[in-house]
């Protein structure tokens, strides 16, 4: 079948709050040589979605202006280059924008195969957060067998990919998160604990929870004001990786003591100025280690909400409300 020579997707009329994303129709994009043109069945909605909509997190240079970082579906077109994947493929992708559309290109080594079972809208909801989880609390953070690691944000996406992959690959997982509802979904995905930040204190439950050892990993969204406190729950040797600042990056008065006594590790990273090759290093590791899982029917997405792609906005709404658990989705076509 021929492929269409516009579509439908969801602009930005400019920065700003969730009512300035409108449908419209522009060009069916074409694929370069290491690139597949997907026909979207489904696309994921992520907090970076919301950071580029309010004007807070520009595109790279190259990157399709579009909002959208995940999508599932079908390939339609293949690049000169590309030789993993042909027309008629099933595959998730991290994309470099334009998700929010019925069809988006995407680099070949950034697609993985749907997991046995799936259906798209679970396998768009994939990429963003198991690329972010791997690359950040795994590699960064070389969280490891048998060792403990403190997720903050435990029913966002990224949390519960955190708390569920840490306990499958053998580590003690603690949460925070921020209602009895949410701690109570955290220690149903795997956690050994869940803390109520608004009623607890984390540090002291740290403490308590862990006999005063502390954990190996905290794995940080929030930024600014637990970074101080991020140093007291790590032991010896901990790793503290940061992957967004939800509340600042900025800290004052930051006391560095702890991280010299403790021989600690503060790293970070974005995911998306990567380099394709870099992101198909991540896929390749996920294609390895983590798609058997999947495959097995461990572990997974869970799905909160799904919208038509005309409801982005609405979409954008609940994720700001931040209500949900788990994943936030749009379906695109069926």
């Amino acid at each position: 079948m021929p492929l269409p020579p516009t579509m439908t997707h969801i602009e930005m009329t400019a920065p700003g709050g969730p009512d300035v994303l409108r449908t419209t129709t522009g060009p069916v994009p074409s694929p370069k040589p290491d690139e597949v043109l997907i026909r979207v069945l489904a696309a994921g909605v992520n907090r970076p979605d919301v950071a580029q909509r309010s004007g807070s997190y520009p595109p790279p240079p190259g990157a399709s202006p579009l909002l959208g970082l995940e999508v599932a579906g079908e390939i339609v077109s293949v690049g000169a280059e590309v030789t993993q994947y042909k027309q008629g493929d099933r595959v998730c992708a991290l994309t470099n924008g334009g998700g929010y559309a019925e069809y988006c290109v995407a680099p070949a080594p950034q697609c993985l195969p749907w997991p046995t079972g799936y259906d798209a809208v679970r396998a768009a909801a994939l990429p963003e957060t198991y690329f972010t989880v791997w690359a950040n609390l795994f590699q960064g953070g070389r969280l490891a067998r048998g060792e403990s690691t403190l997720i903050h944000g435990g029913s966002s996406g990224i949390g519960v990919t955190a708390i569920q992959l840490a306990r499958e690959f053998g580590a003690t997982v603690y949460a925070t998160a921020g209602s009895g509802e949410k701690c109570a979904a955290c220690v149903k995905l795997g956690a050994a604990a869940a803390i109520n930040y608004r009623t607890q204190d984390f540090v002291e439950e740290i403490a308590r929870l862990t006999g005063k050892r502390g954990v190996d990993v905290v794995l940080d969204m929030v930024g600014a004001p637990y970074l101080q406190r991020d140093l007291r729950v790590l032991a010896m040797d901990g790793r503290l990786v940061l992957i967004a600042f939800l509340q600042g990056s900025k800290a004052e008065n930051f006391d560095f003591v702890s991280v010299m006594t403790k021989r600690l590790t503060i790293t970070g990273s974005t995911m998306r100025p990567r380099s394709t090759a870099q992101k198909g290093a991540i896929a390749a590791a996920l294609r390895e280690k983590v798609w058997p899982v999947l495959d097995a029917g461990r572990c997974g997405p869970v799905i909160h909400a799904t919208f038509p792609l005309a409801e982005a906005a609405a979409a954008h709404r609940l994720m700001e409300s931040s209500v949900h658990i788990g994943k936030i989705m749009l379906r695109v076509a069926d």
